[in-house]
């Protein structure tokens, strides 16, 4: 196989695992012997780093295609870090609820709720405005959180559909907590 054939087919594999891969699992895939994948494996890397590029292949624990350290506030701002479950509670009573107090939302998910509320508005997952009355803060869903979850529509009727709205009830916020235990703790 040509050189700048078998680069570009490792350069797909890369692309498409996301993940680091073993030289012999490259070769592997694309149907060569290993020593032919490492020796254009180290080429890719040299064409990576001679570019003045945002990606490049890292050999470190295996090879993987990555976005270079000077570009990961943009990757940030655009695909955000895995949230943590007692978070990804915390936004779906958002979502189910909003606005909502957060007040109400302490509540409803415990005192961890205002850290909750910190990491997703610095997600851009959420938005907190006052309330009316300056002593809370109303919290909703932003665009990026449609987005990223690729939610259209009402999303009331999309909880009635998947029935998540049962442990989130629309009283007022003197509710039971063990009304609420489903979306409880953390």
């Amino acid at each position: 196989m040509e050189q700048e054939q078998l680069k570009a087919k490792i350069e797909a594999v890369l692309f498409t695992t996301a993940r680091a891969l073993e030289a012999k699992d490259i070769a592997e895939i694309i149907g060569v012997e290993t020593d032919e994948a490492e020796e254009a494996l180290v080429e890719l890397i040299f064409d990576y780093a001679s570019r003045d590029g945002a990606l490049e292949i890292d050999d470190e624990n295996g090879y993987i295609l990555q976005v270079k350290e000077e570009h990961m506030d943009i990757v940030e701002k655009l695909c955000p870090a895995e949230m943590k479950p007692a978070v990804l509670k915390t936004l779906t009573v958002i979502a189910l609820k909003e606005p909502i107090r957060q007040s109400y939302l302490k509540e409803l998910r415990g005192a961890n709720a205002y850290d909750h509320v910190k990491e997703l508005v610095d997600m851009g997952m959420i938005s907190k405005t006052k309330d009316k009355n300056g002593r809370s803060y109303n919290l909703r869903t932003t665009a990026k959180f449609e987005e990223y979850f690729k939610i259209k529509g009402d999303k009331k009727a999309l909880a009635r559909v998947l029935k998540i709205d049962e442990g989130v009830k629309d009283d007022t916020p003197s509710q039971n907590m063990e009304d609420a235990s489903p979306l409880d703790g953390e």
